[in-house]
């Protein structure tokens, strides 16, 4: 029986559309990129929950969710356990930087391996697997039309 767990991502673009991407390694998955985020705590919005976790993995405090991009559902294994993770995920507009402070026991925990800002040309060319799915085609619709409606992303990795 998979439990049902609640998460909140932000989309971090800059300037020039391009993303900050951190990269996992999980068991089930494989390697992968995804945006900043995790699950809500007690009491938490989505919206709360997408900053406090930009936050605690790159340091910066002074990032916004601006608006809800799209919604995520899917199941994986995290940690051992078999979950299905419904998400928000939000934009966040910010500077191409350098995460802030020592975050290497958070990216410890979180089995982070590294980071990095990705041009749009790279997120929409690359072979490697990046979370949330169709994170290219997302961003490339945003900077077309900022009102784009919300998308919802169906299950496409399931365990």
């Amino acid at each position: 029986m998979r439990r049902r767990r609640l998460a909140a991502r932000t989309v971090v673009l800059a300037p020039d559309f391009s993303t900050f991407l951190l990269r996992y390694d999980d068991v089930e998955v494989g390697r992968h990129w995804s945006t900043p985020g995790g699950g809500l705590e007690a009491g938490e919005s989505f919206g709360e929950a997408a900053i406090r976790e930009l936050a605690e993995e790159t340091g910066w405090q002074d990032l916004h969710a601006e608006r809800l991009l799209c919604t995520w559902e899917h199941n994986f294994t995290r940690f051992g356990e078999a979950v299905t993770q419904y998400e928000q995920i939000f934009i966040a507009h910010g500077p191409i930087r350098d995460p802030l402070g020592d975050l290497s026991e958070s990216h410890r925990a979180d089995e982070i391996l590294e980071w990095r800002w990705w041009s749009l040309a790279e997120i929409t060319s690359t072979d490697d697997l990046l979370w949330p799915v169709n994170l290219g085609r997302l961003i490339v619709s945003y900077r077309n039309d900022p009102s784009v409606p919300v998308m919802h992303l169906g299950d496409r990795y399931s365990a």
